[in-house]
């Protein structure tokens, strides 16, 4: 098979499409500066001229991604490394990442201001320049196969096999995961910080783009190796970050965000033993979360509880919330789990129900008194620690820490924990053993595993974990009630919620439920301004990624092998982008 460099979509000279990107990505970040409407009425303030405000710093952040890579594509000296690739997607995705952002200010703007006529001679510069370099990538040629000819997803397809970077010193490895780490606080602090749904919305665009276009790049492949030959250090760097993040905010409704995604990342954690190792379909994994968050309501002294007279320390209140959730995790699991397939995810989704109908029918009444039916168990006090009390403010080296931010320290705490068993158990004999389970239950229960005991071993084990965070939800909030212990509705916890965030962050990875959960949490908090349309904009969402990165966000490296090999991420199977025969073609050569 011969491959043939054509012309890009757009028929311009190379040199022309090059000057038009670069151009392009200097004039999009330079019309930030220009006042884009007449009226402070639109979120941001886009009336100034010399200083943007809003939606205008993306667009400048924009601009200056294209300009990167279009300096990057003309081979300069210390700015060739960033497309290892050697490819266009990168300069393309951050076109299209300038020009979405941009377009859907103006866009806005006509919407919530009425019409075009709002605009300034600013906001048309900035959709021109954000439109010139979308005709300059798209003009660019494409190294190509024949079968992949005319295919505009070769222009968003990455190299199978991307050159390997000359060896560099240790110091100099953690010196990039630091930088990334310190990026990557600053971008989810933004991303949390956002007053308005507009605003996150834009937010989410340069982000996704950015990403991609790293992703294209080979960048992201070349920081994974450096993870790899580093993981202590990189695990140590992200729960430092984690505990940074409160001493950035100056509001507690922001760390509040933090500690509910921290809760909901460990739940999804917990899951992602059952679902990402084990391969066991569970849909009603939040009942799990339940128990623990009512165990500690019942145990941790508030006057409405039915045993108000029992104060348990929270150590004790964590313990007795996660043996709770174990051994309801063993009850249900025992005799369900002889069960495959639809048939368990049936079942576990039965028990979902049962257990949200049964606590909201113990009030005496219906049943018997234990969780007071729907008027839940309000009054929980805040933990006390050594005379340490989570509920009030703290200063600490001249930060403010208040209530929220004081339980988000938990949090990350629990959250090493979590780490530390899932990491633990996932590398261990039995963690080998969910993996078996999950490829070929036949096959690994002919090989002498034990599959109902190893089962039933990652689902006691993932109902521990979900107690424990349920533990902290319960002081969290103040009080438990059964309305959020469902499968599916509009707010997180809930567990179509739950299973979405391991599927979207990736299956069988630490970060990947973590990183899912972050999103499915901000998005229905950002996207208020949606209202009833905020659950079809999350199913677009959906859909997209599961077309264009199956796998998830943060692949597993088998599943992503498993993709590639049915030709999921679009790239030839004897050849690569560059015209480099494949591992398989030259073994089999």
């Amino acid at each position: 098979m011969t491959d043939t460099i054509t012309r890009g979509l757009i028929p311009l000279p190379l040199a022309a499409a090059r000057a038009l990107l670069l151009a392009g990505g200097i004039a999009t970040a330079a019309s930030a500066f220009l006042a884009w409407t007449w009226t402070s009425e639109f979120p941001g303030d886009l009336t100034i001229t010399g200083y943007p405000g809003g939606l205008q710093w993306l667009t400048f952040i924009a601009g200056l991604l294209i300009t990167v890579f279009a300096l990057a594509a003309y081979d300069i000296p210390g700015l060739r490394a960033l497309i290892p690739a050697r490819n266009n997607a990168p300069l393309v995705l951050t076109a299209l990442g300038g020009f979405g952002v941009t377009w859907y200010t103006i866009v806005s703007i006509a919407a919530e201001l009425g019409g075009l006529a709002n605009l300034e001679p600013g906001g048309w510069v900035a959709a021109i320049a954000s439109l010139l370099p979308v005709i300059g990538a798209f003009a660019l040629p494409e190294t190509r196969t024949a079968n992949a000819k005319g295919n505009v997803k070769a222009y968003l397809a990455k190299p199978d096999r991307i050159p390997a970077p000359a060896p560099i010193s240790p110091w100099v490895e953690r010196a990039i995961i630091t930088l990334a780490t310190i990026v990557g606080l600053a971008v989810f602090t933004y991303g949390i910080d956002t007053e308005y749904g507009e605003l996150f919305v834009g937010y989410l665009i340069v982000v996704v783009f950015a990403v991609w276009a790293l992703h294209t790049a080979g960048l992201m492949d070349r920081f994974s190796r450096i993870v790899a030959r580093n993981r202590s250090f990189t695990l140590a760097m992200g729960f430092a970050a984690a505990i940074a993040f409160p001493f950035t905010q100056t509001d507690d409704h922001y760390a509040n965000i933090g500690v509910n995604i921290l809760i909901f990342g460990t739940v999804a954690l917990g899951l992602n033993i059952v679902v990402g190792l084990a391969g066991l379909l569970d849909l009603g994994y939040v009942a799990f979360l339940g128990v623990g968050a009512y165990t500690a309501a019942l145990v941790s002294g508030s006057e409405f509880s039915r045993f108000s007279g029992v104060h348990f320390p929270f150590w004790a209140a964590a313990l007795a919330g996660a043996a709770a959730s174990l051994i309801f995790g063993v009850l249900i699991g025992a005799p369900t789990l002889r069960l495959r397939g639809d048939y368990l995810a049936i079942v576990t989704l039965g028990f979902g129900e049962i257990f949200r109908i049964a606590v909201n029918n113990m009030d005496g009444e219906s049943g018997p008194d234990i969780t007071n039916g729907p008027n839940g168990i309000p009054s929980i006090p805040d933990l006390n620690f050594f005379g340490f009390n989570l509920g009030e403010a703290h200063d600490i080296a001249g930060f403010t820490i208040g209530r929220f931010a004081n339980y988000y320290l938990l949090m990350v705490l629990i959250m090493a924990i979590v780490v530390l068993v899932y990491t633990r158990a996932a590398d261990s004999r039995i963690g080998r053993s969910w993996i078996a389970i999950r490829e070929d239950e036949t096959a690994a229960t002919a090989m002498g595993i034990n599959g109902f005991r190893v089962k039933l071993i990652a689902f006691a084990l993932g109902a521990a974990l979900a107690g424990l965070a349920g533990t902290v939800s319960a002081h969290v909030t103040y009080s438990v009630v059964p309305t959020p212990y469902q499968f599916a509705g509009s707010t997180p916890p809930n567990s179509a919620f739950l299973l979405a965030a391991v599927v979207l962050g990736g299956m069988g990875t630490v970060a990947g439920p973590i990183l899912g959960a972050a999103l499915l949490y901000l998005l229905p908090e950002k996207l208020v301004f949606l209202q009833d349309k905020s659950l079809l904009a999350f199913g677009i969402a959906l859909i997209l990624l599961m077309r264009f990165r199956p796998e998830g966000i943060i692949a597993n490296r088998r599943r992503q092998l498993e993709f590639h090999e049915t030709g999921q991420l679009d790239v030839p199977e004897t050849t690569t982008l560059s015209g480099e025969p494949t591992a398989v073609t030259k073994a089999g050569a």
